[in-house]
């Protein structure tokens, strides 16, 4: 009588048979380097991603955004980021960014890599609200870190 193959759980309540010569294939599998393959980032997983982004725009700490090293923002066709290191340094002490007192209705939506943000931003000084903008910003999240931020802002009518 041939001896049964090694039991393995594939449901809390069923049991199923592996065949022995599968056991290797599996192992293999298991130890087999993912070094060469970049980590999956799901829609979900890249809005979270600009989530954070614009959370540190509020809170002026950085720390939980994904920047790839040579990420770069272009704000008004102007570039104002040049480097993850320097996005980071900026959300957390810049003066442009000490400004920003609220962020609200903010849309997100997912095309590929890229994440559209689209949200009004209220900025003033000493509590006081000076202007409010709508504003529109792109993020290209191909890896599960941002490359590129693009933002376009319009004043609000009415501020």
């Amino acid at each position: 009588m041939p001896r049964p193959g090694p039991i393995s759980y594939d449901h809390p309540m069923r049991l199923k048979r592996v065949p022995f010569l599968a056991l290797p294939l599996l192992a293999a599998l298991a130890i087999a380097p993912s070094a060469t393959a970049a980590p999956a980032t799901v829609p979900d997983q890249r809005e979270a991603i600009a989530m954070a982004y614009l959370d540190a725009l509020i809170s002026h700490n950085a720390a939980d955004v994904p920047f790839a090293p040579d990420c770069t923002r272009v704000e008004a066709g102007i570039q104002t980021g040049y480097s993850g290191p320097q996005l980071t340094h900026d959300l957390d002490t810049g003066p442009q960014y000490q400004l920003v007192q609220r962020i609200y209705d903010v849309r997100l939506s997912t095309a590929g890599n890229v994440v559209t943000a689209r949200y009004h931003l209220d900025s003033g000084l000493a509590g006081q609200r000076l202007v409010t903008v709508g504003i529109t910003e792109t993020f290209d999240i191909p890896d599960g870190t941002i490359h590129r931020i693009v933002a376009d802002i319009v004043p609000v009518s009415g501020s």
